[in-house]
């Protein structure tokens, strides 16, 4: 699902399958998301809500999200 790579720092990071990131949509809107890899998030910009991935996983429940600041790119 995710692969991990290092970023300059050494630091190890989680890049998802890109694969993947064309099935997902925003269980709300249904739109496509966006991958934030600096934040490990999928962000839906029709919903205003960012959907954290965890160890991998992304967690695709409105619980789990959290609502995008102003300028964020979401419409809320």
């Amino acid at each position: 699902m995710t692969d991990p790579t290092q970023d300059s720092g050494g630091e190890r990071k989680e890049t998802i399958d890109r694969r993947l990131l064309e099935l997902l949509v925003c269980p709300l809107t249904k739109t496509p998301l966006e991958y934030n890899e600096e934040r490990q998030e999928l962000v839906s910009k029709a919903a205003g809500l960012a959907f954290p991935i965890r160890e991998g996983v992304p967690l695709m429940t409105v619980e789990a999200a959290r609502q995008l600041e102003e300028g964020e790119g979401g419409t809320r």
